[in-house]
């Protein structure tokens, strides 16, 4: 009988006798469209109920754009329209106001 351990540590899976890199997810900021870790941008999310709001722990349900926390980014989010096309639908300046307030904490 052949006995394999998995153990995940700092990213690295080790199989065996064989090492892997874990996979770190990626995502596009709306702001400045670069691809960074998922862990370093905020989820804001339109719920299928249509309220738009901040999701720190990524895993409300609905649909997901991301921001990086760079202020200056969420200004060229709001600048260039770019959360109301990625939710398909108008975004009131009350609930961009009430983001920037949340992503300012």
């Amino acid at each position: 009988m052949t006995n394999y351990k998995s153990q995940i540590t700092n990213k690295t899976m080790v199989t065996g006798n064989t090492t892997m890199q874990k996979k770190i997810p990626q995502r596009m900021c709306l702001g400045c469209r670069e691809m960074k870790a998922k862990s370093e941008l905020v989820r804001v999310v339109k719920s299928p109920e249509g309220e738009v709001s901040l999701d720190i722990t990524g895993k409300k349900p609905g649909r997901g754009a991301y921001v990086c926390r760079n202020p200056d980014c969420f200004k060229r989010v709001v600048k260039s329209n770019a959360l109301a096309r990625a939710f398909k639908a108008q975004i009131s300046n009350e609930i961009i106001e009430e983001l920037q307030n949340q992503l300012e904490k």
